[in-house]
């Protein structure tokens, strides 16, 4: 992970926006904090309301409904929250606390246990997809399923895309029939202002559940374990003082930052930065680059696992923060814990990063591969 990775610099400092094509269409990426966080907050300007065009590039190709809550604004947005919070929130409870913090530190005492290990797939996908039963209150078994639809639910090779939808369903059938205190219990049973869900809304709150924090809370861990190794001081400096762990927690969300950007639709015509976007044209929200501004935060591209304040952005902002977000922090601050608890040293192996290729930019997200050989203390 090179914190000094920043591909928006230049076009940050001098015109606050970037335009780049994505599938044919030219969008102007906000480029600075202030302007991206207003953007979030004007969701009448820059709606949500838009089906399948909120991720870039869209998702028209791999699913066949819309994400709930995310591809939606206020108030239904508020409400379609309202009934799938509860589960999210579990991140917050001590329990399911417990069961991170055992999962975790029995993941790293396998690791060392061998001379190497594959971080992406061998140890941060199993820990977001056991971690995730724990969210969604069923057997952890589940797990070994979903860990066969690799890092990314809809591109990682195959069609999993149909597989997730088929699972969906089934698993929605079963909430129905059999309703327990299950995700999809409570979906299959909830109201929206009074009327029962249907099918589709059931199912685009489940696609957003697998798809939408999947491969960013892996590719988040595997850059922490990637950061300990080339910084063995960090480690040191984490068991000095325990209660940075939170600091560095934030810090490195700021950093990594999983998701470049996310799309807004402009319901007319609209003027960014000097660019006209049409009516029924998008905008990015660019994230990565918000969480890079000098003008926010000093010395950007140092790691500073004690900094604060610390207004980074990586899990959004407004009415759309992610829903996923105390799930998130709650890997990583547990990560970093067990690290400080059982790791004396962290080798890199072999490294291959993952690279988003775009036209008007490329940017490190991660590694495709990340090999590392975990000492004991």
């Amino acid at each position: 992970m090179d914190p000094a990775s920043d591909p928006f610099i230049e076009a940050r400092r001098k015109d606050g926006v970037l335009p780049c094509n994505f599938q044919g269409e030219t969008l102007p990426m906000i480029l600075r904090h202030e302007e991206v966080r207003k953007a979030a907050r004007d969701w009448k300007t820059y709606s949500s309301d838009a089906p399948f065009r909120v991720p870039i590039p869209s998702e028209e190709d791999v699913r066949t409904m819309r994400q709930l809550p995310v591809e939606t604004d206020p108030p239904d947005h508020t409400d379609y929250r309202r009934i799938v919070e509860p589960f999210f929130q579990r991140a917050k409870d001590p329990q399911m606390m417990a069961q991170v913090e055992a999962l975790i530190d029995g993941m790293l005492l396998e690791a060392m246990r061998h001379e190497s290990i594959e971080v992406v797939r061998e140890f941060a996908l199993p820990i977001q997809s056991r971690a995730m039963t724990y969210l969604l209150n069923v057997p952890e078994s589940e797990a070994d399923l979903w860990i066969g639809w690799g890092i990314h639910v809809f591109r990682d090779g195959g069609s999993k895309g149909m597989s997730l939808e088929a699972y969906l369903h089934q698993q929605l059938d079963r909430g129905a029939a059999q309703p327990g205190g299950d995700f999809f219990s409570a979906l299959a049973h909830a109201t929206f202002r009074g009327r029962p869900l249907t099918r589709e809304e059931m199912m685009g709150f489940g696609n957003l559940t697998f798809a939408g924090g999947r491969d960013t809370v892996i590719h988040t861990l595997s850059s922490v374990l990637a950061y300990l190794a080339g910084h063995p001081e960090a480690l040191e400096f984490l068991r000095q003082d325990p209660s940075r762990v939170v600091h560095a927690t934030e810090e490195f969300f700021r950093v990594v930052t999983p998701l470049t950007h996310i799309g807004r639709v402009c319901p007319v015509e609209t003027q960014v930065e000097g660019m006209t976007v049409p009516a029924g044209g998008r905008v990015s929200l660019c994230w990565a680059s918000a969480n890079q501004d000098e003008a926010v935060f000093e010395n950007p591209s140092e790691v500073r696992l004690d900094r604060k304040p610390n207004p980074h952005i990586a899990f959004g902002f407004g009415a759309h923060l992610c829903l996923g977000a105390a799930h998130a922090r709650l890997l990583v601050r547990t990560l970093l814990q067990k690290c400080i608890d059982r790791v004396g040293q962290i080798t890199v192996l072999s490294a291959q990063e993952r690279v988003e290729r775009e036209q008007a930019y490329q940017r490190v997200m991660g590694y495709e591969s990340l090999v590392v050989r975990i000492a004991p203390r």
